[in-house]
């Protein structure tokens, strides 16, 4: 404890615990809609899609959040279209992007070998590498998700809860849809340094999830999957500082392990034990 404690008065640790709790927000309210869309697949395309724009900006000599944020939002974009115009089922052009964007990454890994150890920084991600110009992409990304989140709190709730009743009753679901498409390939992005292209789709699936458990109120569940996402990301922090281990594997196995307690003791699997 000593250690962490030093550890808090030094400023890369200090940016970490923002980065932290700012991921924490994105990431919560990111997983909610993600969940309850069924579509949690999609942040696993965008964030290939993110690590080969980072890539291929590496390869480049370009800043490589511009560029991964350019190709998360065209990724996010192409999505909805190619699900109406193919007739396809979300999940089906979900995994036709994440094959191209997993080719197109591990293309650029194969014929620019001085790209993999940098390609394997963002894979990973580390919040204790995050720089100031990393937090401010984080709070303007919170801060919108959150805006977004509470200034269309009823249209956002009848799209999740069914998107052809929400039509039915003259709420642009399809709009609502590509926002959320949008915001997912922001959010993934804006985490790519801190959480890695790889572990950020834990970040935002399992709080979700673990606030699921506990509440039908959707309210209730943007506070707990933030919350969630937020004590995933401290505990998760203090854990890889004590015990030296990668700060991203970290977070990720508290937020699995939040997830596993929140089903064990779940009001909704006791009161279903009930009537069985």
């Amino acid at each position: 404890m000593t250690q962490l404690g030093e550890l808090v008065n030094y400023a890369f640790f200090q940016r970490a615990i923002l980065a932290v709790i700012l991921s924490g927000f994105a990431c919560g309210f990111l997983g909610v809609w993600v969940f309850l869309l069924k579509i949690s697949f999609l942040t696993v395309a965008i964030s290939h899609a993110a690590l080969a724009g980072g890539l291929l900006a590496i390869c480049l000599h370009q800043p490589v959040v511009p560029v991964a944020m350019a190709f998360s939002i065209v990724t996010a974009g192409v999505l909805g279209p190619l699900s109406e115009r193919g007739r396809l089922h979300p999940e089906t052009s979900i995994g036709v992007i994440f094959s191209t964007t997993l080719g197109l990454a591990f293309l650029v890994m194969g014929m620019v070998p001085e790209a993999r150890t940098q390609g394997l920084s963002l894979l990973w991600g580390s919040f204790l590498t995050v720089e100031k110009g990393d937090l401010l992409i984080l709070a303007v990304t919170a801060a919108i998700t959150c805006l977004v989140a509470s200034g269309c709190f009823k249209e956002i709730q009848a799209v999740l809860f069914n998107q052809e009743l929400a039509k039915a009753v003259g709420i642009p679901a399809g709009i609502f849809f590509f926002l959320v498409l949008f915001l997912s390939g922001v959010g993934v992005t804006a985490c790519l340094k801190s959480i890695g292209g790889l572990l950020v789709f834990s970040l935002i699936l399992n709080p979700a999830a673990a606030a699921y458990q506990l509440t039908y109120s959707l309210k209730k569940m943007y506070v707990f999957s933030c919350l969630f996402s937020i004590f995933s990301g401290l505990a998760g922090l203090g854990l890889a500082s004590l015990a030296r281990w990668p700060a991203g594997a970290s977070v990720v196995m508290v937020s699995s392990g939040v997830f596993f307690l929140c089903l064990i003791f779940s009001p909704k699997r006791q009161r279903k034990k009930r009537y069985v």
